[in-house]
């Protein structure tokens, strides 16, 4: 089970990450979880390119490892980076001493001080021992998941999730990778053709490089 849009609760109970950035104008800030991808990743670049849009990724650090051209690439054109973990682990899951390695061990490749959770699951704890070692982290959850990594769902679906939930100031979730690969590749293209014509603009989220 996934909610398609953070409830008002969620963020209140939270409130020190990042659920919404507001401002005036509308802007959308799109992100992509998991990469970098050989397929799914050039995918994205080409189609945020396509409509002079800018993004955040949020990478893995093994898949980094494994496509150092691509990760060169998304900075390169222009977008945000954040770090997801070396191993997209579940902080729920493990231990604090075995997250926070994670993400050290992620950090040495993406230099950034942009952080999402894998699955937006960390503990209290985590989040507490975070701050104390790098005060300068920014954790950014999200506002609308697009549910592109549901294999119930259909690409429609997937799009008109965006569509309906979608407002300025929103972070919006997709995935490049396998998994989301059928409904991204769908959903992506119609969602920003139909934002930029409704006179939309696509940043990436503000972030600092910490080389």
């Amino acid at each position: 089970m996934y909610l398609v849009k953070t409830p008002w609760w969620l963020r209140a109970l939270y409130s020190s990450l990042t659920w919404r950035i507001k401002g005036p104008g509308k802007i959308i800030y799109l992100t992509f979880d998991d990469g970098p991808h050989e397929t799914a990743t050039p995918f994205v670049l080409d189609q945020l390119q396509q409509f002079n849009a800018k993004a955040t990724f949020f990478c893995i650090g093994k898949n980094v490892q494994a496509h150092p051209a691509i990760y060169q690439r998304v900075q390169a054109e222009g977008h945000s980076i954040g770090n997801h973990t070396e191993n997209h682990v579940n902080g729920w899951k493990v231990s604090d001493e075995v997250y926070l390695k994670e993400i050290e061990d992620a950090a040495t490749l993406i230099k950034s001080n942009l952080f999402r959770p894998p699955y937006g699951r960390i503990k209290r704890s985590q989040l507490k021992q975070l701050a104390t070692r790098n005060p300068q982290l920014q954790i950014i959850m999200w506002s609308v998941l697009s549910g592109d990594f549901d294999l119930n769902l259909t690409p429609e679906a997937c799009l008109a999730y965006v569509l309906y939930h979608t407002k300025p100031g929103s972070i919006i979730v997709f995935h490049d990778s396998t998994k989301a690969w059928e409904r991204m590749r769908y959903a992506l293209p119609k969602m920003l053709e139909h934002f930029t014509k409704e006179g939309y603009v696509f940043k990436a989220i503000p972030g600092r490089n910490n080389e």
